[in-house]
């Protein structure tokens, strides 16, 4: 691994692991979002202080870290880069160290990151995301079904380069999401709207 390949990991790394959700709800006055609802630092828990603009706003930022770390880190050092950047922002997404490795589950950087290294991909996985919150109406079954489509998209546009990395992405995603599947199974995850959303 090369010099700007670790720095590029590494500016990933420090986009990623910028705790949006938490900044915004502090700033607002909502208290510390970790204390509420899931305790999850995303969007949908941020959803869950009663404010939507900050719940958009968290989804937005969180996605727009993963593509500026790309853009960035592909423009200092190449393509290569880019890619070492991808990964440094999900790892920091998922695991900041500020917050003692207890980051947001990574759907909303996962697009950000598909937005800058495969359009078609963030758009399909755009597509099911709100297909899924549109239907089901839950959103860790939207998260995760989004992000499995990553790596499947990447090998149907031929770009069989990406798979690998997509695929470890994808697990990540559904092994941060590992509560919520046991939820699924009990049949106790929350609804988007629903009373039980809050305290979930």
């Amino acid at each position: 691994m090369t010099r700007e390949t670790l720095f590029a990991l590494a500016l990933g790394y420090l986009f990623g692991s910028v705790p949006f959700g938490l900044i915004l709800t502090r700033l607002a006055g909502k208290g510390d979002i970790r204390q509420i609802g899931s305790g999850n630092i995303g969007a949908t828990n941020v959803l869950r202080t009663g404010s939507k603009l900050l719940a958009l706003l968290t989804a937005l930022l969180d996605c727009l870290k993963g593509a500026a770390a790309i853009v960035i880190a592909s423009r200092l050092f190449g393509e290569e880069a880019g890619l070492a950047a991808a990964a440094g922002a999900m790892i920091g997404h998922l695991y900041p160290v500020w917050l003692k490795f207890r980051g947001g589950k990574g759907a909303a950087t996962l697009f950000g990151v598909l937005l800058v290294l495969l359009p078609i991909a963030a758009g399909v996985y755009a597509a099911i995301w709100l297909l899924m919150l549109l239907t089901i109406r839950i959103s860790s079954v939207a998260g995760m079904t989004a992000a499995i489509s990553a790596p499947l998209t990447a090998v149907i546009a031929g770009k069989k380069m990406l798979f690998p990395m997509l695929l470890g992405f994808s697990f990540l995603v559904l092994w941060k999401h590992r509560e919520n599947i046991f939820r699924l199974r009990k049949g106790t995850e929350p609804r988007i709207g629903s009373k039980t959303s809050s305290t979930a």
